[in-house]
């Protein structure tokens, strides 16, 4: 099954890059019917994946998918489900 993974490695302390990098990943997802976002915020101290979480949960945003998976065996990735 296909996915589009973004990593936030390098962006990691550029809100308008990680909104940005997210916003492109939704849209293309879904331009392409693929089902699956993969998001790598990294572990680190965890600040990161509440920004992508609390950016998903907009409800612009939430209206583009069906739900979040957090990787039980990675704490530094998860999945957007279309």
């Amino acid at each position: 099954m296909a996915k589009i993974k973004v990593d936030l490695h390098d962006v990691y302390n550029n809100s308008k890059a990680i909104e940005s990098l997210l916003k492109d990943a939704l849209s293309d997802a879904i331009e392409k019917n693929i089902k699956i976002v993969e998001i790598i915020p990294g572990k680190g101290s965890g600040q990161l994946k509440k920004r992508v979480l609390r950016f998903l949960q907009k409800p612009e945003n939430k209206k583009l998918y069906k739900r979040i998976d957090k990787d039980s065996k990675n704490f530094g990735r998860l999945f957007v489900r279309l």
